[in-house]
């Protein structure tokens, strides 16, 4: 059974913590607002995270076959087949089947939509992003491939 400790011992957890752990925890909070900010975006746009996702895979490289886009958003083949199904019926994309292989393609409406969405969540993460300067975005930039890159090289079960 875990104790809580008082409030006053949770509220100096953090100095305590090694300043590995507090950056992971602060690139979680950073990641959850923006997830939060980009969902409420996508819903005010009539869109949820996922379709907005498989559109904007889509319809970077057309003719993506559904592994492919699961792959990229690691996902399972299954989940991207219902979010598929759902928005081929509402005219967003199309399915050709290439002998035992379906690629993706979206419609006119599809590339609108991608189009509208993938400017305004650019527009989004400028506005998220305004705190840095061009040099510390390019710092940060080369800290998350070397992170990336190790913990790629590190982790046996990435499923990239």
């Amino acid at each position: 059974m875990l104790i809580e400790p008082p409030a006053a011992d949770r509220r100096n957890d953090h100095r305590r913590m090694a300043p590995v752990v507090v950056a992971w925890m602060r690139l979680a909070r950073i990641y959850h607002r923006i997830d939060r900010r980009t969902a409420d975006t996508m819903r005010q746009h009539g869109i949820t995270v996922s379709r907005f996702d498989v559109i904007n895979h889509a319809g970077a490289v057309e003719g993506r076959t559904q592994q492919q886009i699961a792959d990229s958003l690691l996902v399972t083949k299954g989940n991207i087949t219902q979010l598929v199904d759902a928005m081929e019926a509402d005219g967003l994309l199309v399915r050709r089947r290439e002998g035992r292989t379906k690629r993706i393609f979206l419609t006119d409406m599809g590339r609108c939509v991608r189009e509208e969405l993938v400017r305004v969540q650019e527009e989004a993460i400028v506005r998220d992003w305004a705190a840095l300067d061009p040099d510390e975005v390019q710092a940060l930039l080369h800290l998350l491939r070397k992170l990336d890159q190790s913990i790629g090289k590190d982790n046996i079960n990435d499923t990239r």
